[in-house]
């Protein structure tokens, strides 16, 4: 939605080998984060760490690219939602700090599916509605064949 959240936090989960389940690690409020720390910005790298008002943690995504775009989302997120003090972003990627190309990609590759849905339903729509005209066509065809077959029948009966 375009509301602001009254809470805005972010969750550490863990998901232990040979289970498909997450589980709930630690939980803070976004206004406690002051620093993240992607530690070598040269390097493809999926640990990170995150400074919070009284405490400090280490990370590490699945994929140095999740990691990109968690950050990007955070940073996103803290732009949008922090209005008094911002976390300071250290040892990131400069492609992280410079827009919303992620998610500008993942918004542009929904509108690109939707539209392509679209257009599939409005195909199918046509198909529907043509198939439904020659359905009616077949109808009164066997309607008409049935009553030349019965009165076909009723002159010969006779």
């Amino acid at each position: 939605t375009n509301k602001k959240p009254t809470q805005a936090s972010i969750t550490k989960v863990k998901q232990f080998e040979g289970s498909t389940s997450f589980v709930r690690r630690s939980q803070w409020m976004l206004e406690q984060l002051r620093q993240v720390n992607g530690i070598d910005p040269n390097r493809d790298s999926a640990e990170f760490d995150l400074l919070f008002e009284n405490a400090f943690d280490q990370w590490v995504a699945s994929t140095a690219s999740e990691k990109c775009t968690f950050f990007q989302i955070l940073h996103h997120t803290c732009q949008r939602y922090l209005t008094d003090r911002k976390p300071e972003f250290i040892n990131c990627q400069s492609k992280i700090m410079g827009g919303n190309s992620i998610l500008h990609s993942a918004a542009d590759s929904v509108t690109s599916a939707v539209q392509k849905a679209s257009q599939a339903l409005n195909e199918r729509g046509e198909r529907l509605g043509r198939a439904e005209e020659k359905t009616e066509d077949m109808k009164n065809s066997a309607q008409q064949f049935a009553e030349t077959a019965h009165k076909l029948a009723m002159k010969h009966k006779c």
